[in-house]
């Protein structure tokens, strides 16, 4: 989808408010559509950037749009996107109950709860993976939590599509501590399960705090992860949720994952 290029500057169709989230491009605000009282997310972007960057960007409002409108459940809602000077606003719904991270900073999530959050991002990626998609960023912090109580699975920044020719990347993409064993190995390929092992980090990290390696810095866990067992997620949890971590994170994406 191409931005709008009606007269009205964004600006005046939306008003920005508090910054409530950073990424690699750009920063997310709690935004106001001026129109309809409305609250909603703002992703601003500069296009001031390298020319791969504006590819990856433009690469990542085609899929929200496709996603949108093909009626994903527990993916965020995409609105359209304006240009801004040097600056792209993409408008999504705003998600008022903030990350699953900010969730956690305020106490332990119970047991009950991360299965809720993991049946419905589970939801998320069985829709991804049916359309070839690949989200490539699973971790607490890119799942979102609406004012209604409904889990939402956000930021496509890095998400990769695949075909009917290739069914397999072999880029380099993705936060060090939740990234699979075959992403980050030197020409290795890797498909959709690299998803499921970020997914059963991801789980790990909402039941303890932190992802595996956390007190190692990024670069020394890329070293690590290839390297190392899997992680096991160990405590007073139930033989269910520490199975289901195992099964995610299991060294070989072909026998279980």
């Amino acid at each position: 989808m191409q931005p709008s290029s009606q007269a009205v500057p964004a600006s005046q169709l939306y008003t920005k408010l508090k910054r409530v989230g950073k990424g690699a491009y750009g920063s997310v605000y709690k935004g106001l559509d001026n129109k309809s009282g409305k609250v909603i997310a703002i992703k601003i972007l500069n296009l001031d950037t390298a020319e791969d960057d504006v590819t990856d960007i433009q690469k990542e409002i085609t899929l929200l749009s496709d996603l949108t409108r093909s009626g994903s459940v527990n993916i965020t809602p995409y609105h359209g996107c304006f240009l801004n000077k040097t600056k792209l606003w993409i408008i999504m719904d705003f998600a008022a109950g903030g990350s699953v991270l900010k969730l956690m900073k305020a106490g332990k999530i119970e047991e009950k709860y991360i299965a809720v959050i993991a049946r419905e991002v589970l939801m998320a990626l069985r829709y991804l993976h049916k359309n070839k998609i690949i989200h490539r960023d699973i971790k607490a912090a890119n799942i979102l939590l609406t004012d209604e109580g409904n889990i939402q699975l956000c930021d496509f920044g890095v998400a990769g599509q695949t075909s009917m020719n290739c069914l397999k990347r072999n880029s380099f993409v993705g936060t060090p501590y939740w990234m699979a064993p075959e992403v980050i190995r030197e020409g290795a390929l890797y498909d959709f399960k690299a998803d499921i092992w970020s997914f059963g980090i991801t789980i790990y990290e909402i039941a303890t705090g932190n992802p595996p390696l956390a007190n190692h810095h990024p670069m020394k866990a890329i070293i690590l992860i290839p390297r190392s067992k899997p992680p096991q997620l160990e405590g007073q949890f139930s033989a269910a949720i520490k199975e289901f971590v195992e099964q995610c994170v299991n060294e070989d994406p072909d026998e279980v994952r």
